[in-house]
């Protein structure tokens, strides 16, 4: 008997177990907290169907509670129409914004399934009026609320994939699930300076990369790149590239949206600013800055291979600008008065797209962007330099001419030209006066006294004999080799300069020259020799005598010389031109820029040193603007460049103040 009810027990053991293990488990609490890492905290907080099909706490929390979480799942338009009706029934209560922002969420997670167009303009407008409750009663969201953040990404992107790509912004009329839409538009509103905007490509699923640094302007709208288009062909040398893309921001306007929302029809208008249109945002305003993707917007012209393709074509081609399809100096927005030109000039085998960085960042900046605009020129960059820098002089002045001069705009007479590496020499020929300082130096015989036709002397004296532009008041040198690239005096440099096709005009000159004057020439004016890298060699007749020709003192000067290590500055180079090279004295400021290649221009220290100088050319133009400029200098030279005194080559950087 004690052996059967051990053999019980022990049969009876696996079942104490189990319920023993049911009643431990009784004493478990429903309700836990663990502890996450910060960036999974971050995450659980602020998920949404915006990254991922995790709905947001907050709209899970809106399904729940209305016993819609299975609806969703299984019939998730049923949910939505369920929900849209307890929306109108809560129009009154404080749970309305959850509601609109719950609805929102939805169909953008829903549009994303289907890639329905009505599912996306749904999305955009619930966020829009979760945003925008435009009633005297009706309270916004508090800012810190991170479905602000999420809403206003709804709405971005509920237009997007409502309105598709390119946008059509014509009135038209939508039929929704719930409602009818009618938006109208103002045809007046695609005018941009004159011109009128077309092919808007949206910018928000836009990945840019080969720019340093991406800008945006926060706020409401789908952000947009419009092309401008004019009906007839400018004939004016100043004109705005056709490669240009518009930052244009696309926002709708709807009155009394909540309500209107929730009804069976809904109206509102399209509204389409430029983003040099845009007003500036009061922050004491209930009305909402506008998105604009700036940078994604400029990226796109410069994604087009004609612009690079050039760079080398430019080179070889001495007529590549020859036939007036191309124009030599261009901007990327008409001129506006009271707007200073800085007109950047490329180097050899290069184009305007190396200035791409510099141009997008210095544009962030309200002081630069407000009293400066770009222009660019190009130029056949294998060519004769003093031929170039006729083209670029001739270019200037139609320019002015064509938009009536500093007396119809005194902002015209206050140039600032920025010239890299060649560029620079092209720059410096327009500041200069020589007189025949610099004939003397390439012919033994006075201009006057060669047999030549008029025309060909009249080139030749406006080439070679040039006197200074007074409108020009500043100018930047960049790697610039004021006494030759030491590249440009080998062999091989000498090898691709004899590759270059000249223009017709050069090669006429070249040759009436030769016939009957060859005892008067100085330099050899062979095809290998004559264009722009053999006269770029320290030992050219050219280079030498351009160097010992000064800028007219009513200009004001300043140098940018990167460096590739750091190394004393007797023996310095940037690997194409010695800091010996492109030092020269009497300059308004010279910075040496440290660990720099002679494609400085993208260098942020660079960057900085033209927003410095820049900044004073508008305290020299408008006393009553205070740039700060010492402040500047000081970060400039903690960031990485050293200034140094004009006769002096320290070997360090200065000291900077605290």
């Amino acid at each position: 008997m004690p052996f059967r009810s051990l053999t019980a027990r022990r049969a009876q053991a696996p079942f104490l177990m189990a319920a023993l293990a049911v009643l431990l488990s009784g004493c478990a609490t429903p309700v836990s907290v663990h502890t996450m890492g910060l960036a999974d905290s971050y995450r659980e907080r602020t998920h949404s169907a915006l990254d991922g099909p995790r709905l947001s706490t907050q709209t899970q929390s809106v399904l729940e509670r209305q016993n819609l979480t299975d609806t969703w799942k299984k019939h998730p338009q049923q949910a939505l129409a369920t929900l849209r009706a307890s929306t109108q029934a809560r129009f009154y209560t404080p749970d309305l914004p959850s509601q609109l922002f719950a609805l929102s969420e939805l169909n953008y997670q829903l549009a994303r399934k289907t890639q329905a167009p009505a599912a996306f303009m749904a999305t955009a407008l619930y966020a829009y009026a979760y945003l925008q409750p435009d009633a005297p009663t009706a309270e916004r969201p508090t800012p810190y609320d991170t479905r602000v953040q999420q809403a206003s990404a709804l709405y971005m992107l509920g237009l997007t994939g409502a309105f598709g790509s390119p946008v059509n912004p014509d009135s038209q009329r939508w039929t929704l699930p719930f409602a009818t839409l009618d938006l109208y538009a103002n045809p007046a509103e695609r005018l941009w300076h004159g011109q009128t905007l077309s092919d808007f490509q949206p910018t928000a699923r836009l990945k840019v990369s080969g720019l340093q640094n991406l800008y945006t302007t926060p706020g409401l709208g789908e952000p947009l790149a419009a092309v401008p288009q004019s009906d007839s062909q400018p004939n004016t040398a100043f004109t705005v590239t056709d490669k240009v893309r518009v930052p244009v921001n696309l926002n709708l306007s709807i009155a009394d949206p909540r309500r209107q929302i929730l009804s069976d029809r809904i109206t509102g208008r399209i509204i389409l600013t430029p983003l040099d249109q845009t007003t500036q945002f009061d922050t004491k305003s209930d009305t909402p800055p506008l998105q604009y993707d700036q940078t994604a917007a400029r990226a796109i012209s410069l994604s087009q291979p004609e612009i690079w393709s050039s760079e080398y074509k430019g080179f070889l081609d001495g007529r590549f600008f020859d036939n007036g399809r191309r124009s030599q100096l261009f901007a990327i927005e008409p001129h506006q008065h009271g707007r200073m030109p800085v007109i950047l000039i490329h180097g050899t085998a290069s184009s305007p797209g190396r200035w791409a960085d510099m141009v997008n960042d210095l544009l962030q900046d309200k002081d630069i962007s407000n009293n400066f605009e770009f222009w660019f020129f190009s130029y056949a960059t294998g060519n004769p330099i003093p031929y170039s820098a006729l083209q670029l002089r001739r270019a200037i002045k139609k320019a002015l001419a064509d938009l009536g001069g500093p007396q119809a705009d005194p902002a015209l007479g206050q140039i600032t030209l920025i010239g890299h590496s060649q560029g620079g020499l092209l720059a410096k020929m327009l500041t200069i006066s020589p007189q025949d300082h610099l004939w003397n130096g390439l012919m033994k015989r006075p201009l006057s006294s060669l047999d030549l036709p008029k025309r060909t002397s009249r080139f030749l004296d406006q080439a070679l004999m040039p006197t200074a532009m007074p409108e020009i008041r500043r100018e930047i040198f960049i790697s610039t080799p004021q006494h030759g690239s030491y590249l440009a005096g080998l062999s091989i440099a000498h090898f691709i300069g004899g590759l270059v096709t000249f223009p017709v005009s050069i090669k006429d000159v070249t040759k009436q020259i030769m016939n009957g004057n060859a005892d008067a020439m100085k330099l050899d004016m062979s095809p290998g020799r004559l264009g722009s890298v053999y006269a770029m060699s320290p030992h050219s007749a050219f280079m030498r005598t351009l160097a010992s020709i000064p800028v007219v003192p009513d200009v004001a000067t300043h140098s940018i010389i990167p460096v590739q290590d750091d190394s004393p500055l007797n023996v310095a180079d940037d690997g194409v031109v010695t800091y010996e090279s492109a030092h020269i004295p009497d300059v308004r400021s010279e910075l040496v820029v440290r660990h720099s290649s002679h494609s400085t221009q993208a260098n942020p220290v660079t960057i900085a040193e033209v927003r410095r100088i820049l900044l004073e050319q508008l305290a020299a133009f408008r006393p009553d603007f205070h740039p700060g400029g010492d402040v500047d200098r000081r970060n400039i030279v903690r960031i990485g460049g050293s200034y140094t005194p004009v006769g002096a080559q320290p070997e360090t950087p200065p000291a900077a103040s605290p």
